[in-house]
């Protein structure tokens, strides 16, 4: 069985591989300030020292993410941006409400619309930056999120390669630890960063640990095998190319 070690050389070997293959010049990441977003900065900068870079992107965000963002690209020493998002993303977001309140409509998701629209700009931002360097887009969607569809369509799941999509969040802590990811970082509680005390488990319903143990094939409760297995059923749209009607 592989080493830790040896599994981050064979990714960061991967890393290189697919911005060969897609002939680009580098890889850029956005980085929040949680775990996964941290242990794909210190691959990518492992895999291009000189050709990777972060961006940090507040859009109405929780300050302490930006801090820890710093703390992420300090510690790997990765080069990064400040992209300031919060005034396109209340401009923007304002003549939506403002438009849609003129349909005389039920409006029913005002606010994950809000919210997904951060993700989608971030999105919008990382490509403009890869673009004009060349660069491929890096995810850091892991198992868990890629399973469930814990991600945004088109937001943080609009991405060119997702190197750290198959380890369980279990994996994630452990390779962050081997990798060097500040201990702060590692102990921090999941979040998308999508509104002011936002988790991931307590808007899943369940926890990483359970994801993780059912992923294994592990028995786990009931209820929380139930929610797995709905939030896989109705986000398998986000893993699948957009439907087509047959050639007629």
């Amino acid at each position: 069985m592989r080493t830790i070690k040896e599994k981050i050389d064979l990714t960061v070997e991967w890393l290189r591989e697919q911005v060969k293959k897609a002939g680009v010049n580098g890889l850029v990441v956005g980085v929040s300030g949680g775990i996964d977003s941290a242990l794909c900065s210190f691959l990518i900068k492992k895999a291009f020292p000189n050709n990777s870079l972060g961006l940090i992107m507040p859009c109405s965000s929780n300050p302490q993410d930006k801090e820890d963002a710093l703390k992420v690209v300090k510690a790997c020493g990765l080069k990064y941006l400040e992209i300031k998002l919060c005034d396109v993303h209340e401009a923007l977001f304002e003549q939506v409400e403002n438009k849609v309140s003129e349909l005389n409509k039920e409006v029913l998701n005002l606010d994950i619309s809000k919210a997904n629209l951060k993700a989608r700009l971030r999105m919008s931002t990382l490509y403009a930056v890869a673009n004009a360097l060349n660069y491929l887009v890096v995810g850091t969607d892991n198992a868990a999120e890629t399973y469930t569809g814990y991600f945004t369509k088109y937001g943080d799941g609009g991405v060119d390669i997702l190197p750290i999509s198959n380890l369980t969040k279990r994996e994630v802590r452990q390779w962050a630890r081997e990798i060097g990811v500040p201990q702060a970082i590692i102990e921090k509680a999941p979040s998308a960063g999508l509104w002011l005390n936002q988790t991931d488990e307590e808007e899943m319903g369940t926890t990483y640990d359970m994801i993780d143990d059912y992923l294994d094939g592990k028995e786990i409760p009931d209820k929380d095998k139930l929610i797995i297995e709905k939030l896989h059923k109705c986000s398998y749209h986000k893993r699948e190319m957009p439907p087509a009607p047959p050639k007629f």
